[in-house]
């Protein structure tokens, strides 16, 4: 995997093979991203990352100086590697919690983060348990988004939050609001 923009940009990250994940393709964070970087400045935003894996997305964010960025993932393995490897690029701004995201986010504050971005993995039966903690909760600070990772064979357009959707072959990504 390769941090395509921000301080760390064309850095090559090696993840163990033995992580049990499917990493974002470059194709398809680089549109996400490119996105992004005409709705926020980066360095005034906070980040909540849930089902982290490899920490892609996380390294991405840090990379480009956001405020803070925080990597959730339940496996042991994940979270150890994405702490190693924040701390080997001194990504000060980044932290890696072990956690499991449900449980997280019902133990979370309102009003956590300016994006929050999550990755559970596509066969996830309860997407919309995880849409309505974040939005129930008020997990977003005020003109925030969350970005849901998923098969682009699933879609979201009836939720009552929805916002818009992002194909990239067979990963899209869903963009909720308030």
């Amino acid at each position: 995997m390769r941090i395509i923009s921000g301080t760390y940009k064309g850095k090559i990250i090696k993840a163990p093979e033995i992580l049990p994940v499917r990493p974002t393709t470059d194709f398809a964070k680089t549109g996400l991203f490119n996105m992004l970087s005409f709705r926020y400045k980066f360095e005034k935003i906070t980040v909540l990352d849930l089902f982290a894996g490899t920490g892609n997305i996380s390294f991405e964010f840090a990379s480009r100086q956001c405020k803070s960025v925080v990597a959730v993932d339940e496996n042991t393995d994940c979270v150890k590697f994405i702490k190693r490897t924040f701390k080997d690029l001194k990504m000060e701004n980044a932290a890696a919690v072990k956690a499991d995201a449900f449980e997280y986010l019902r133990n979370c504050n309102s009003s956590v983060a300016d994006i929050i971005f999550a990755d559970p993995p596509f066969e996830m039966k309860n997407y919309d348990e995880l849409i309505d903690l974040i939005f129930e909760d008020k997990l977003l600070k005020d003109k925030g988004a969350f970005i849901l990772e998923h098969h682009s064979k699933t879609h979201f357009t009836k939720n009552k939050h929805f916002s818009e959707e992002r194909k990239y072959s067979n990963v899209a990504f869903t963009f909720f609001a308030s």
